[in-house]
Parts: C-alpha cells; sequence; structure tokens
C-alpha cells in the first residue's frame, strides 16, 4: 500500500507539473504572441509533456522567438503601392514591405557584385581604410585565422587614428571562429559587442536567437553585404600544409547611397540591443519619393528578419514572390530544408510551368541539413524544378524572381534561417541589377550537376521524417 500510495503522489506531482509547464506555455505564447511553427509547437509540447522538469526550464531559457510586440495598427501604403495593376513580385514585395513596417526603398549607386572571394577581400580591405568618421561591422563569425588576424589588425590602425570602429559578433558565432582575442582589439580602441553571448548573457529565454547578419558600413555612405563571415574560407581560403581551408564560393555586394545610412540605422538597433538589452524596433519608414533622386535611379529595400520583426518578413515575401512569378525562378542556398508553405509554393510555381532551378552543394559543411533535404528536393524534382549540385562548398545567399527582383544577403533556405535567426537581406529592383545576379548564378550552375531523385525506402522516411522534426532548430 505504502508503495502505491508513493506512486500515486508522484504521478499527482507530475501531472501537476506538466499542467504548470503547459500554461507558462500557452500562456507565453499568447501574451508574446510567440507564432510557432507547427514542428516546433508539437515539439515542446511533447517535451513539457513528458519531460517537464528538463524542457520547462529549456523553455524559459531558449522558447522566446519574437520580441517585437505587433503594431495597434498597420502603416499607411503609399498610393503607388495600391494600385491593382501592379502585379508583378516586384510592385507586390514593396507593398507586403510596407505593410509589414519594413524601411521603403531608398536609392543607392555603384552597385558591386563580388564576382569572387579576393574581390570581396579587398573592397572590405579599401572600406576599412576609406573610413574617416565611423567603421560599422557585424559578423556571424569572426575567426581567429589568417583573414581574421590581418582584419582584427586594420580595426585596430584605423581605432588608433581617431575613427570610431565598432565590432558586433554574435555570441556563439565568436566561440565557432576559434576565440579572437577580442581583448587585443579593445586595447587598441575598438568597441567590441558580443550578441548574446551563451551563459553570460542577461537576456533571458534569447539563448536561442541568433544574428546571422553579416554587413560593413563605412561613414554610414558605404555598404558592405552578403553571405561571407570574417573566415578565411569565405574569402579566397588557406590551402597551406597547416589548415588547408579551400574557398568557397560566396556572394557579397557593396553599394553607396541613402541604402547605406538605412543600414547604418539597423546596426546601430542590433548595437544598441546587444550592449544594453533594449527592445528591438522597426527602422521605420523612409520616404521613397525623397530617397530616389533623379529620375529613373535605381533602388533597394532593406530586408531585415528575425525576432526584432513582428512578422516572419523574409518567409513571407518569399512565399510572395514564388506565388506571384510567372517565367524564372533562380536560387542558391547552402542549405534547403523548408517549411510546407515554402515548399508548396516552389512546387506550384514549377507545375505552373515557371523554370525553377535551386542551386546548393552536393555536401555541405552540415551533415544533419544535408541529410533532411531530400525529402524536399524530391517533391522539388517531381514538380518540374531542376536542383543543381555544385562539387564545392557554395554559401551563397541569392533568389532571382522573373526579371525584376533579386534578394541577395544573409539567409538561408531552412528553417532556423527564416524563422530563428537574426538575418538581412536586400530586394534589388532594377532589372538591369537583377540581369547581374542572374548571370552570377548562371555562371556557378556551369559547373554544376543535375541531382537525380531516388525512390526513398521505409526506413529512410522515416529517418528524413525524425530529422525533418528538428529541423526547425538545424
Amino acid at each position: 500500500m505504502t508503495v502505491i500510495s508513493e506512486f500515486g503522489h508522484w504521478v499527482t506531482l507530475h501531472g501537476l507539473i506538466v499542467m504548470m509547464g503547459l500554461a507558462v506555455y500557452v500562456t507565453a505564447s499568447h501574451t508574446l504572441h510567440q507564432r510557432r511553427h507547427p514542428s516546433a509547437a508539437v515539439a515542446w509540447v511533447v517535451a513539457l509533456v513528458l519531460l517537464p522538469y528538463v524542457a520547462l526550464p529549456l523553455y524559459l531559457m531558449f522558447g522566446r522567438r519574437k520580441l517585437a510586440q505587433p503594431r495597434p495598427t498597420a502603416r499607411t501604403q503609399p498610393d503607388a503601392l495600391r494600385d491593382s495593376s501592379a502585379d508583378s513580385p516586384a510592385a507586390r514585395t514593396q507593398q507586403l514591405a510596407a505593410a509589414m513596417a519594413l524601411p521603403a526603398a531608398s536609392s543607392y549607386q555603384q552597385l558591386n557584385i563580388h564576382e569572387e572571394g579576393t574581390q570581396a577581400l579587398q573592397v572590405l580591405r579599401n572600406m576599412i581604410g576609406a573610413a574617416t568618421r565611423t567603421l560599422d561591422l557585424c559578423t556571424f563569425i569572426f575567426a581567429s585565422d589568417g583573414l581574421g588576424d590581418e582584419i582584427a589588425e586594420r580595426l585596430g590602425q584605423r581605432a588608433r587614428e581617431g575613427v570610431r570602429v565598432r565590432l558586433l559578433v554574435d555570441g556563439i558565432g565568436a566561440y565557432l571562429g576559434g576565440h579572437p582575442s577580442f581583448r587585443m582589439l579593445s586595447a587598441a580602441g575598438v568597441q567590441v559587442a558580443l550578441f548574446v553571448p551563451p551563459l553570460r548573457s542577461t537576456l533571458q529565454g534569447r539563448t536561442n536567437l541568433r544574428n546571422h547578419r553579416k554587413m560593413v558600413i563605412a561613414d554610414s555612405e558605404w555598404f558592405w553585404c552578403g553571405g561571407r563571415n570574417l573566415a578565411t574560407e569565405y574569402f579566397a581560403g588557406d590551402l597551406s600544409a597547416r589548415s588547408k581551408k579551400a574557398p568557397w564560393v560566396d556572394l557579397s555586394f557593396d553599394l553607396h547611397g541613402a541604402l547605406a545610412l538605412q543600414a547604418q540605422q539597423q546596426f546601430d538597433q542590433d548595437w544598441e540591443f546587444a550592449t544594453q538589452g533594449t527592445r528591438p524596433r522597426s527602422c521605420g519608414p523612409v520616404d521613397p519619393a525623397g530617397e530616389e533622386g533623379s529620375e529613373g535611379a535605381a533602388i533597394g529595400q532593406l530586408i531585415a528578419s528575425g525576432p526584432d520583426q513582428v512578422e516572419d518578413t523574409l518567409h513571407t515575401l518569399l512565399v510572395s514572390g514564388f506565388f506571384m512569378s510567372h517565367k524564372r525562378i533562380l536560387a542558391v542556398t547552402p542549405y534547403f530544408v523548408p517549411d510546407p508553405t515554402l515548399l508548396m509554393s516552389l512546387t506550384l510555381a514549377a507545375r505552373r510551368g515557371v523554370t525553377v532551378d535551386l542551386l546548393m552543394p552536393g555536401k555541405s559543411n552540415h551533415r544533419l541539413a544535408d541529410l533532411a533535404r531530400h525529402r524536399a528536393l524530391r517533391e522539388l524534382a517531381s514538380a518540374g524544378a531542376r536542383v543543381w549540385f555544385l562539387p564545392g562548398m557554395i554559401h551563397a545567399k541569392i533568389v532571382v524572381i522573373d526579371d525584376e527582383l533579386a534578394l541577395a544577403g544573409s539567409a538561408n533556405l531552412d528553417e532556423r534561417s527564416l524563422f530563428l535567426n537574426y538575418e538581412l537581406m536586400v530586394a534589388f529592383y532594377s532589372s538591369t541589377e537583377v540581369e547581374r545576379f542572374a548571370r552570377w548564378i548562371e555562371v556557378q550552375r556551369t559547373a554544376s550537376t543535375l541531382y537525380r531523385p531516388h525512390p526513398a525506402g521505409i526506413l529512410r522516411e522515416i529517418a528524413e521524417g525524425l530529422l525533418l522534426w528538428l529541423a526547425f532548430q538545424l
């Protein structure tokens, strides 16, 4: 009887803890408007029921996905964007961006697409050397290798010369880069901040939200962006016997103009959040009429995505663009683990006769992502899309839709990038610039091989299903 009584007491206690954990989950999700992907929601509920003693502390540490609060009212859209005849991916992208309170499209000049890593590195060196007042860098990884040491030395020199230099590195990425010596940078006068460092951050519930943005801004006038982290393999590589780091194929670009000022504002907000824990706030609207300059000037739009945005901005724009596409979709990503909605928008585009080309590495640097991608790739291929595998590692992130929209920056086509990470993309609307990005993709595709799907057995289907259940955290 005593054993039965103790067992009944344990069951009752376990049930109370489960109910408390579920109540915390439901209350937090509702009051903080934490809309979740279904796989993430199911995972949290199952974990809270089966292992509440472990899952509840983990939820309190990692469970918060959105930090920005919903707006009371939607911002009024410009008249030009309310024109129902503007039925194109570019027009709808601007319309949706306005509805989600993203900064309006702004002018830029001298877009320079870096064809390969040595060119990107030279531009970076030039920017650091040319800054006269301010120099701000944001990266996921700042490696302790030959390239990282060189950049650190250049930053320290500019700080000693009186330029205000700020370096923002993700708290996890700093460790992945091999523990660079930030103390030496600080001693030289560089202001260094880690974005939500694990175990040391006072920002509770946000440890799982990583800053994956890459940008460099000089004097609020010159903007560098793309997929490259500040490590050797993202630029020229290092094939010496000591490191043997082969260069990756990646994409970055730089430009001048009003768009650079918006990037500066975004960096300032990220810096303030990392150093003071201030709640992120939107860059705010910018009147495009006052930014475009001369008639016909090229315009681009900063697309920030992540916990500091109320909406899943990039995911929304991609899904809309894929549904609205008429001619072609070209996409490059190192990891392809899409949610069902994004995958459906791509497959339906292919079935409608839109040419869909997806370019990715045959083998990436993340084995789990490679294993999890095949179910989506088989579905894409069966719908008529073409998937291309590059022999080496390609780390670029670029999507081209028709002849009028290109999205380039830091975001991968996987669920972590689209729903959890802080990411930064730039939307380009000039047909000339869009074609330049498309040509870059076509050059990479010439060295690729076409993916041939094979039927999956029952064990593989089960394994892939389990991986996809966890894909939200990959």
